[in-house]
């Protein structure tokens, strides 16, 4: 079949997109599933700076490369062997898919499945293959999803079903905000109620993580950003209090505020610099967690004194050590019960061919996620 998708064939394009666009509306040729595949009509898609990070270089990937990895939608056509699923679910996109077979899986940690891993540098389904073709020749698929696209064929490892009474547009940020963010509160820090947190980078991933801080029951979340307009957000979403980055005393707020600093820091904005106030602001036998994904040569130097003679741990977290099939319907449980506001995270919708002056303005830090809306 034929669809519509936001491709991307070169990485580097100069600002404003609006005028350069990086991201070409094309049409594409699109494969029946293969085994173990799903056809998926998409409904919603986020745009997110993982998305942003490959436009710009920071995150090299193959190309050209069909973008979009934060999606939702309504399954079409299943592939052999996929008997789990009808025509007509309602389905969230994970973008790392687990095999469910390889040693992290086996140990309980689909995150960090090795066969997601090579297929989604590699630009592949899990499978290994590309579903995906222009002119003849072969597209990559954007961590197994490619989700700015009106249809696409993913891994049946790549989704997980919901209910139905959740609107499609609010199920797309659970695959990649709510995962991410609320996720490294609860699995990876494991936040337990009275003790402290503080978040540097107030973008979608980051305001889920306050969401996550406040939920589990945080007696004091700190919200660090540049930006006025996500501190005052913040603060409505549960923050008890708010820093600016742009102060030199930023760090000395903090730890004024906290008696000496929070329990948990989590960097949210993959930045050396924001990462190096996480690890300031973090107490003694405290944990700084990091999710944000600078690029890959940047490096971050620790006081490693400081490390060991106060007991200090520092831990990635990536899709929020999340078990996808656990984890996205609980947080929707708590999403329903008034504890986990993610709607208020969405800042706007947009058709597909507004893309390139949408990733303008997440670049601009004007929004925390706009979603790509495709019609019904």
């Amino acid at each position: 079949m034929q669809i519509r998708a936001a491709v991307l064939d070169k990485m580097g394009a100069s600002h404003p997109y609006a005028d350069s666009k990086p991201l070409s509306i094309r049409t594409l040729d699109l494969d029946a599933p293969g085994h173990g595949e799903v056809l998926v009509k998409l409904a919603a898609a986020g745009l997110c700076h993982s998305d942003l990070s490959v436009i710009n270089g920071d995150r090299p990937r193959p190309m050209p490369m069909a973008l979009g990895h934060e999606a939702s939608g309504v399954v079409v056509a299943l592939g052999e062997d996929v008997d789990d699923l009808a025509v007509g679910d309602h389905v969230i996109m994970v973008f790392m898919p687990s095999c469910g077979h390889c040693l992290p899986c086996a140990e309980g940690r689909p995150a960090l499945c090795e066969p997601g891993a090579v297929a989604n540098g590699a630009g592949t389904l899990l499978s290994g293959k590309r579903r995906l073709h222009c002119d003849g020749a072969e597209v990559n698929h954007h961590l197994g999803v490619s989700g700015f696209a009106d249809h696409a064929v993913m891994s049946r490892r790549s989704m997980v079903k919901i209910d139905k009474e959740l609107p499609l547009d609010q199920a797309a940020l659970f695959g990649c905000a709510v995962l991410t963010g609320v996720g490294a509160v609860v699995n990876t820090a494991k936040l337990q109620p009275g003790q402290t947190a503080a978040v540097i980078g107030l973008g979608g991933v980051g305001l889920a993580s306050v969401l996550g801080a406040v939920a589990s029951g945080a007696a004091q979340v700190v919200a660090i950003d540049l930006s006025d307009d996500k501190l005052a957000l913040a603060r409505e979403l549960g923050a008890t209090h708010t820093v600016n980055a742009k102060d030199a005393d930023a760090a000395e707020q903090v730890r004024a505020i906290t008696a000496g600093g929070v329990d948990f820091a989590f960097e949210m904005a993959g930045a050396v610099r924001a990462m190096e106030l996480a690890y300031k602001i973090t107490k003694r036998g405290g944990t700084t967690v990091t999710a944000g994904l600078p690029p890959p040569t940047a490096a971050l130097a620790l006081p490693l004194v400081n490390l060991v003679a106060e007991e200090r741990t520092v831990k990635g977290s990536y899709i929020g050590t999340c078990v996808p099939t656990r984890d996205i319907p609980r947080f929707i449980n708590l999403f329903r019960t008034g504890k986990l506001p993610v709607d208020r995270l969405m800042s706007g919708k947009i058709s597909l061919d507004e893309i390139n002056e949408g990733f303008d303005r997440l670049h601009a830090g004007s929004v925390v996620r706009l979603v790509v809306e495709f019609p019904g």
